[in-house]
């Protein structure tokens, strides 16, 4: 609970992935991929209750081991193109509890701790904000980017008043790096989306702590960064 308001966090874990199979349960330094994000949730000084959502027996039983309440949710809610929105609206309605705040903690998001989900609770109270996202600065400016032709032809590649820019003169860009969603319960049922239309702030993580588990080159920088923190 945060200033008398009763938080509820809900990790969505699926069985499937296929740029990195079983990635939930991988083991990361020791522990399943998943395990760190529960423990993170489980250290909080704010999150009232934490629950996981899965259809995945193997990530259920981590869970339970780790003495934390799951959701079994319908193979129809774990396919490629369910939405957030919809394991969310079922977690919900599978508890049937009321909580003022829900935080979505990614499985994916290893780095992301304890002190990260608090310090956004406490950004929330301090902006009087409907939602928090988290984000890190990008590495390089995507101002820099841009499709190529099938030539690989890089005439119109770059804005000619750019090609001359060193990336530190240009203004910084943040990006949405999957670590924490935070919203408040009856706006996110509104709207049924975390990225509400106002009052929604972002967290700023460093980039190193930000680190998604997509693919195999993931996993290990986050296993080379935990075996050296």
């Amino acid at each position: 609970m945060i200033n008398g308001e009763t938080v509820l966090a809900i990790v969505p874990a699926r069985g499937g992935s296929k740029r990195l199979p079983r990635k939930n349960v991988l083991p990361l330094h020791g522990k399943p991929l998943i395990a760190w994000t529960i423990e993170a949730g489980l250290r909080s000084n704010y999150l009232d209750n934490l629950i996981v959502s899965s259809e995945d027996s193997e990530v259920l039983d981590i869970a339970r081991n780790l003495s934390v309440e799951t959701i079994e949710r319908p193979i129809t809610l774990a396919q490629d193109d369910t939405s957030t929105f919809d394991v969310v609206e079922h977690t919900l309605h599978s508890i049937q509890a009321c909580f003022d705040i829900l935080v979505l903690l990614q499985p994916t998001s290893p780095l992301r701790n304890e002190t990260h989900i608090d310090q956004a609770l406490d950004l929330m109270m301090n902006k009087k904000a409907s939602a928090i996202i988290s984000v890190s600065a990008e590495e390089h400016p995507p101002l820099w980017s841009n499709t190529l032709p099938d030539d690989d032809n890089m005439d119109n590649f770059l804005d000619r008043g750019l090609a001359r820019s060193r990336s530190q003169d240009l203004q910084p860009f943040f990006r949405i790096n999957g670590a924490l969603y935070i919203c408040r319960t009856k706006y996110l049922l509104d709207e049924k989306s975390f990225f509400l239309k106002n009052n929604i702030f972002a967290y700023r993580m460093s980039r190193r702590d930000s680190i998604d588990i997509d693919e195999e080159l993931d996993l290990k920088l986050a296993e080379l960064i935990k075996s050296i923190v």
